[in-house]
């Protein structure tokens, strides 16, 4: 009886395994053709073929528990150009990743607020240690949305980490993402290092 309970297990496990790897390679195709239709993109369709990628790894998907911050000022934060963009703390979320608690900061872009349609955007900035080796130097981005919050908790999906623009090509207003959300770890998921030239105007 214990055997086949863990045989069903695994197979429920492997399901859920295959239909994930399903969702996140349909979630990285768009992320590929949305390079195509933004008009300030920096890569071309031939470039593309240097995009890579983790492997999909679900253990990479967390369940965080959020505190709203409802008492913050905006501030400047610094980007890779030397400008500066106002962004607001909008929570800090709490998780656990490989067997330590982890904690990272949310932000919300001042301009976007301003913004029909984009009001319920979140912005996740990170660094970690497969920076500068497995993946880009400056950190990668999350997106997340205020909608995807469900009583005080947020999905944090690591296999969906992308770059920023000046990861491909100078001439961008990327942000930096600040000290307070440098993991001390690993994150083995989302993307790696962009395989082309960068590109210099």
């Amino acid at each position: 009886m214990k055997y086949l309970l863990l045989l069903l297990s695994l197979i429920t496990l492997n399901g859920y395994a295959q239909t994930y790897t399903k969702l996140l390679t349909a979630h990285r195709q768009q992320y590929k053709a949305d390079f195509l239709s933004d008009a300030h993109s920096p890569l071309k369709e031939a470039d593309l073929q240097n995009l890579q990628f983790f492997d999909a790894d679900s253990s990479y998907r967390v369940n965080a528990t959020m505190e709203l911050l409802l008492s913050e000022s905006t501030f400047q934060m610094p980007t890779f150009s030397g400008a500066k963009k106002e962004f607001i703390r909008f929570a800090k979320v709490a998780f656990t990743l490989q067997g330590k608690p982890q904690q990272l900061y949310i932000y919300r872009n001042v301009s976007l607020l301003k913004s029909p349609g984009l009001e319920d955007y979140l912005f996740l900035p990170f660094t970690d240690e497969t920076n500068d080796k497995e993946t880009y130097g400056g950190g990668r981005y999350i997106d997340l949305k205020t909608t995807a919050i469900k009583n005080g908790h947020i999905e944090i999906d690591f296999n969906k980490a992308y770059n920023p623009y000046c990861a491909y090509s100078d001439g961008y207003q990327c942000p930096m993402p600040p000290p307070e959300n440098n993991l001390d770890l690993k994150i083995a998921a989302g993307e790696k290092l962009y395989l082309g030239q960068k590109k210099h105007n």
